[in-house]
């Protein structure tokens, strides 16, 4: 019980085995100094190995999704940590720009696309720490949608315009953003980064048998190809199939298709018409009968993408949906010649994440929907949890084990509330959308805040931990994108007339800030033609 932890196993690869053991090795390998961004020391490593030492073991016969990938900025972060150069990141995972997502025809599904759409940036309302400007804004919104009156970012988005410069140096910015990326190839990246420069040993081989100890703690997993493999802490990362927490612990999962019904994708890649069309520089989310189309700007391609309710349309209705979108958008030709992949995933999460010494992350942990793109930036608050409170010993594991369990218990219902929010919301008439407006599928905890909502606009006391998933400012872009309405709004703090002014300097202050960027901000397209030509600056 006292014996230190020094030998961590993961058991998956793809982006979330990948991730997280880069994660956890900048935090433990010695020979690496992820604060000064030093280069690993091989020779250092292997006279540390006693100290601290991280396996993947990988299937050979199991190919990554590869679906296109959002992220959220925090992945800037996690890649400046784990000492990945961005402009690596952009050659060699076909990335680009994300600075948010725009919402279409989830209000009404009518035929005005400008009046049934809004945009959920990465960039909090102006001055937002010190000053609310939801209940200003209600006084003007006749005038002016929110997020262009408190943000910058919505219209450089629909300009397609990027959020930094390339004198900008790496992972700094104009404006927050995140990523779209190949999903194959990051993990790609991720797997050469972790093994050449971190230290990671990768063991390609299929898991056949797992030993347990006496404590029942799995004790070691036997291989085809590699043997028989010890930990002292395993890590799941086998996807949905949880070879290890679910099939070997049999952790319950909790199924949350009460809460929110999508439960099938289709997805295709699909060609630019030209190598000059636009790429967009956020995710677009476009309301269908029953669920709603991704379409992620990469580089050299688009990823599209249905995720439906299957209990609300057939297979051949959704795909018809999708290639009616595709051929819309970029033509017959494309729609005619797309290949369409069939993903089936149950939305919910396991019962608990961390039993014994096995802590599940990624899709072995639970899988809700691709709506916001939460699925990488719980891989990497998973990992970077473990890393930074990596037990001591097997002792203090049960306890590190019930913080985590408690922690993302709870990030897992944040995530069911906000999406949520986005479908009750709507008013649209298909019965798919009815049915989410039905009051026994809305939490509890979220059907009292959007009734306290009615009456005061979100701020900061709205959320009770400070490292929240889904700040307060999401829900006010997310609430006032979609139309709603808080009745009686008070402001807080300074007198009525005081708070009016700052805020009116506010809307002023964004509106110019908003025209200077516009006109100084290269293209999404432009300043990734020069990443990859010239490279960001290191500094």
């Amino acid at each position: 019980m006292t014996k230190k932890i020094h030998r961590v196993v993961i058991v998956g690869g793809g982006s979330a085995g990948w991730l997280s053991a880069g994660i956890i090795a900048a935090e433990h390998c010695i020979g690496f100094d992820s604060a000064a961004n030093s280069v690993f020391d091989p020779a250092l490593a292997k006279s540390s190995s006693d100290n601290f030492q991280l396996i993947l073991v990988e299937s050979p016969d199991i190919s990554t999704i590869g679906v296109g990938e959002g992220t959220w900025p925090s992945m800037r972060t996690t890649l400046q940590k784990i000492g990945i150069s961005e402009t690596d990141f952009f050659r060699e995972c076909s990335a680009s720009f994300k600075q948010g997502t725009l919402f279409s025809g989830w209000m009404g599904g009518g035929k005005d696309a400008t009046s049934d759409a809004y945009i959920h940036p990465f960039t909090a309302p102006q001055s937002y720490a010190e000053t609310n400007l939801a209940p200003h804004w209600q006084l003007i919104r006749d005038q002016v949608n929110f997020a262009d009156a408190v943000c910058p970012q919505s219209a450089l988005a629909e300009g397609n315009l990027a959020p930094k410069k390339i004198s900008t140096p790496e992972y700094a910015f104009q404006v927050n953003y995140g990523y779209h990326l190949d999903a194959g190839k990051f993990a790609e990246l991720l797997r050469a980064h972790c093994v050449d420069n971190l230290g990671v040993q990768h063991v390609k081989a299929n898991v056949q048998a797992i030993n347990s100890a006496d404590n029942g703690d799995i004790a070691s997993i036997v291989t085809d190809s590699a043997g028989v493999i010890e930990g002292d802490l395993f890590i799941d990362c086998s996807g949905s199939k949880a070879l290890l927490l679910g099939e070997h612990y049999k952790i319950p999962f909790c199924s949350k298709q009460q809460h929110l019904f999508n439960n099938t994708a289709l997805a295709a890649q699909v060609p630019y018409g030209s190598p000059d069309d636009a790429i967009r520089s956020f995710t677009h989310s476009t309301a269908q009968t029953a669920g709603w189309i991704w379409d992620i700007g990469l580089p050299t391609r688009r990823g599209i993408g249905h995720v439906y309710s299957d209990a609300h349309i057939s297979e051949d209705q959704a795909r018809a949906e999708l290639l009616s979108y595709i051929e819309a958008s970029a033509g017959k030709d494309a729609a005619d010649q797309a290949m369409v992949r069939k993903i089936k995933f149950e939305p919910g999460h396991r019962a608990e994440f961390w039993h014994k010494n096995c802590v599940a992350i990624g899709m072995s942990a639970g899988f809700i929907e691709p709506l916001e793109a939460s699925a990488l930036v719980l891989v990497e608050l998973s990992a970077a949890m473990i890393a930074e409170q990596l037990p001591a010993n097997r002792q203090t594991m049960d306890l590190v084990a019930k913080r985590f369990n408690d922690k993302f218990l709870y990030r897992w219902d944040s995530i069911i509330d906000f999406l949520k929010l986005h479908y009750i919301l709507s008013e649209r008439d298909e019965p798919y959308w009815r049915d989410h407006r039905d009051e026994s599928s809305i939490p509890d905890h979220l059907a009292e805040q959007v009734k306290l909502w009615r009456h005061q606009t979100p701020w900061h006391r709205d959320t009770s931990h400070v490292d929240e998933l889904f700040p307060s400012a999401s829900f006010q872009y997310v609430l006032y994108g979609m139309g709603f309405k808080t009745e009686g709004s008070t402001t807080m703090r300074r007198s009525e007339q005081q708070a009016h002014k700052i805020a009116g300097n506010l809307f002023q202050e964004n509106a110019k800030r908003t025209q200077q960027l516009q006109a100084s901000m290269p293209t999404n397209r432009e300043l990734i033609n020069k990443i990859n030509t010239y490279g960001l600056q290191k500094i």
